[in-house]
């Protein structure tokens, strides 16, 4: 999977000129629909229809949309390469992700491969036009039930990064010894215990942290103690 592409600058919309939209769809009434419903807007305008990702990948750039809608089912080369190899040819391009499904691992997925905006087939007429708008214009529109999966796995994620941060009492005295810039000798004495028995708490508190020096474990302890105030 290619890295995520690098935010583009706002679009500066015109009101002399339609906004050039291409549509990557492989079933022929969807499409259809799709591409008649884009050219009803006064201010959109379909100007290239792709059937596969291949053929997205040789139409697009040329055609220079302002903006792609893609499905994400397409056949042989999925929605999501198809995204990752048209924002390495054409970096500047926005694309919204256009599918049935919620699934909330597409959703990542399509997201790290560069997609700027993930929506719904169900979404209104008058939502897509604002979703168009709003990504030529920096923004990352989603349907708001994918919205909501988005934040709710964050939050999942930070649960259990916080629960896998939990330390002995032990750990966080050493850590806070730590802090104060005391070498593990110092450490053992302030504690009365052995050297080797500091090293091997540190060891479990790299571990724990998923951190590889004193210096790391210590930003991220005192860094969890900020937001739990906060």
């Amino acid at each position: 999977m290619s890295k995520p592409a690098k935010a583009s600058p706002p679009f500066k919309i015109s009101a002399k000129s339609p906004l050039k939209i291409a549509l990557v769809e492989d079933q022929p009434k969807v499409r259809d629909n799709w591409s008649q419903l884009i050219n009803s807007f006064p201010d959109l305008s379909c100007i290239c229809i792709c059937k596969t990702g291949e053929e997205a990948l040789r139409l697009i750039p040329e055609a220079k949309p302002d903006a792609v809608l893609m499905d994400i089912f397409l056949p042989r080369m999925s929605g999501i390469e198809c995204t990752s190899r048209l924002k390495a040819l054409v970096p500047e391009v926005r694309i919204i992700i256009l599918t049935a499904m919620n699934d909330e691992e597409l959703v990542f997925m399509a997201l790290e491969a560069g997609a700027d905006g993930y929506l719904l087939k169900r979404t209104k007429p008058a939502d897509l036009r604002a979703a168009l708008l709003d990504v030529l214009n920096g923004g990352a529109p989603m349907t708001s039930e994918i919205a909501r999966r988005v934040v709710e796995s964050f939050r999942l994620k930070a649960k259990t990064r916080d629960e896998s941060l939990r330390l002995s009492a032990r750990e966080e005295q050493i850590l806070l010894l730590l802090a104060k810039g005391h070498s593990n000798k110092m450490i053992a004495d302030n504690l009365e215990i052995s050297v080797d028995t500091v090293c091997h708490h540190l060891k479990h508190v790299f571990e724990k942290m998923h951190v590889s020096s004193r210096t790391e474990a210590v930003v991220r302890y005192m860094a969890s103690k900020t937001q739990a105030v906060n």
